[in-house]
């Protein structure tokens, strides 16, 4: 290279670096999908969806039981706030349930499968004792715990097939037992139909349904082949048709899907009225407490039909934050099982979500006219304690299961605790002037790289 006209080194030509990058100007919508996209997959949503979806229900629920209680519970010669206080008493328990299962270890609720079947299956038993079991609305499926407190042993039903058949799921997968169709089915099958059978023989198709949809997760998550899950199916349809046939009351049910009119004999009257209150309530609604249908002429507005009142009170708005709700706890519990690599973590937490989703489908689908009435509450919504007990215990198990997962326990063990810390900038050897050093020796760091690259 020659060199200057000085006879000095040649001169050095300084490079220039491209200009910065000014403000983009993406398409906000991109941009707000791009964020949203990366905020849904941090170690910790599932963890977030989980505990937030289901106290902003447990919460929405109580305010609503008690604005669709308080006339049923006045034309009962009750307090208005009867219902509402039962609900919340059942809601205190089932938090203590609920961060008892959040902190228990995967071996101990494993421990825990076998006498929670044992004891679902005796009480179930107890409910067809006379003098012991009790009617409520035509169903056999009741137990009295003197006064006005009575449990429903099928609720918990539900909790022990998941746990049972999640436990003994995983055991046949360890021993690489599954890829027989006779592991697969059995016992897990005939147990799941004796359930069925104890439950049936009370009447009581709705919770039915429900363990059924509970079997099909758990065989679709052991990867049952199509032919024999498929002939499940087919069995399980079969009975089906054939309880329905054989019943005037199902059938009557059955028969107002879709109705807009009462019908003769007021068959229809439910199903009519809950449409009635959806429609009522408009885009914002009329005002919570306010409902007109809960005066008597919607039945089962705290309970089964709740849906309803609040689509009334709290309008479409409403009606679409409790299906958002449900859709994000239902997204939350099918990612936990899908990332983890413990089967049995696997099958319970699928097991869960399948029983909370089928069962909200179901309800709401009933409620709007597309599903006949199954006589089944709202997760976690609904009034009813036997129903809110098991599932604020399996609401917990997702808990437990989000927060094992291996990103999620890098993300909390990262965290220091807020309260206790020294906050002092001085001192020596106290943790703020560590803390103070760290930063110093970040900020020396970062500028001798700012210079070595040319960077002013």
């Amino acid at each position: 290279m020659p060199g200057s006209r000085t006879g000095g080194p040649p001169a050095q030509r300084t490079v220039k670096r491209p200009a910065a990058p000014g403000p983009s100007h993406e398409n906000p919508v991109l941009g707000l999908y791009l964020r949203l996209r990366r905020a849904w997959d941090r170690p910790l949503t599932a963890y977030y969806l989980i505990f937030g979806g289901s106290l902003l229900i447990t919460v929405l629920g109580l305010v609503m039981v008690y604005s669709a209680s308080q006339i049923t519970a006045l034309q009962l010669s009750l307090p208005g706030s009867y219902f509402f206080r039962k609900q919340f008493l059942a809601a205190l328990i089932g938090s203590g349930l609920l961060v008892a299962a959040m902190r228990m270890p995967v071996k101990l609720h494993r421990a825990l499968a076998y006498p929670i079947l044992a004891g679902a299956v005796f009480l179930m038993i107890l409910v067809q004792v006379p003098g012991i079991g009790m009617s409520v609305n035509g169903n056999q499926n009741w137990i009295s715990l003197g006064g006005s407190f009575q449990i429903q042993p099928s609720e918990f039903g539900k909790l022990a097939l998941v746990l049972w058949g999640a436990d003994l799921l995983a055991r046949k997968q360890d021993k690489k037992l599954l890829a027989q169709w006779k592991h697969m089915l059995v016992p897990l099958v005939p147990a799941a139909f004796m359930l069925l059978g104890l439950i049936m023989i009370g009447g009581d198709m709705g919770t039915a349904i429900i363990l059924t949809a509970i079997l099909f997760g758990l065989l679709w998550l052991a990867g049952a082949p199509t032919r024999l899950f498929a002939g499940v199916l087919s069995v399980a349809v079969l009975l089906g048709v054939i309880l329905i046939k054989t019943s005037p009351n199902r059938m009557a049910r059955l028969n107002c899907i879709g109705a807009t009119d009462p019908g003769p004999g007021d068959a229809c009257w439910q199903a009519v009225h809950g449409i009635y209150a959806l429609a009522s309530g408009g885009l914002f609604g009329s005002g919570i407490g306010a409902s007109v249908e809960k005066w008597g002429e919607l039945p089962e507005a705290h309970t089964d039909f709740i849906f309803a009142v609040t689509g009334e009170e709290l309008g479409l708005a409403g009606t679409l934050s409790v299906l958002a709700l449900f859709a994000a706890l239902g997204y939350a519990g099918i990612r936990v099982a899908g990332r983890t690599e413990d089967p049995f973590v696997r099958y319970a937490a699928g097991g869960v979500t399948t029983w909370i989703t089928a069962q909200a489908v179901i309800n709401i689908g009933a409620v709007l006219g597309l599903l006949p009435i199954a006589g089944v509450p709202l997760p976690l919504f609904s009034y009813g304690g036997s129903a809110l007990l098991p599932t604020m215990f399996a609401i917990g198990l997702l808990i437990a299961f989000a927060r094992d997962e291996p990103g999620a326990r890098a993300a909390l063990a990262l965290r220091q605790p807020r309260f206790g810390r020294k906050r002092g900038t001085g001192g020596t050897g106290g943790s703020g002037a560590k803390r103070t050093s760290r930063s110093r020796n970040t900020m020396r760091r970062r500028a001798s790289a700012a210079r070595s690259s040319g960077e002013r």
